[in-house]
């Protein structure tokens, strides 16, 4: 996908040499948006150790870029512990930048990744507080539900007779 160019910046897949970035990113949060992102209190050094684990284990991150620095994120990682193909998301954006539009472009960018890998749903979890991730995830649809003091969405990217068993699907010959 070609990145989406705005007036101040641009909304791309970060690569593995946007790491530092990406970093950089998650640190600059202010205590409130880090407790919208991870769900509760995390320290600097799980913020490195995340970064680090999400780009070795091949997660997809969506970055809103201004020059060289990452201001917003979104996070795509596979759950293959989930009968159909999932994956969680996750978004951040910095305080300055919050509530103009980043996110909600940041997440229809992701949706698109997440159906071009053929996911069939998304998993979204974040605090009952969290009025921001809670109305992006129901613009997208989800199914809200309270688990444990958790606000609980499921997305589903395909509606089921649109899923294709791939092993039940027969080639048929080319003709000229």
């Amino acid at each position: 996908m070609s990145p989406e160019i705005s007036s101040f910046g641009m909304i791309r897949q970060l690569r593995p040499s946007d790491m530092p970035r990406f970093r950089d990113h998650l640190l600059r949060l202010d205590s409130e948006s880090r407790r919208d992102r991870f769900n509760g209190y995390v320290d600097d050094i799980f913020i490195a150790g995340y970064v680090e684990r999400s780009f070795a284990q091949g997660a997809t991150v969506i970055g809103y870029v201004e020059g060289e620095r990452v201001l917003g994120a979104a996070e795509l990682h596979e759950r293959a512990d989930q009968t159909e193909p999932s994956a969680e998301i996750a978004f951040s954006v910095e305080r300055p930048l919050q509530h103009r539009g980043i996110g909600g472009r940041l997440f229809d960018r992701l949706v698109e990744q997440a159906k071009g890998f053929g996911y069939a749903r998304l998993l979204v979890t974040t605090h009952p507080d969290n009025r921001a991730m809670k109305a992006l995830a129901r613009k997208h649809e989800a199914r809200l539900t309270f688990e444990d003091g958790e606000a609980v969405g499921v997305i589903e990217l395909f509606p089921p007779r649109q899923l294709i068993d791939t092993h039940m699907v027969r080639h048929q010959p080319m003709t000229a």
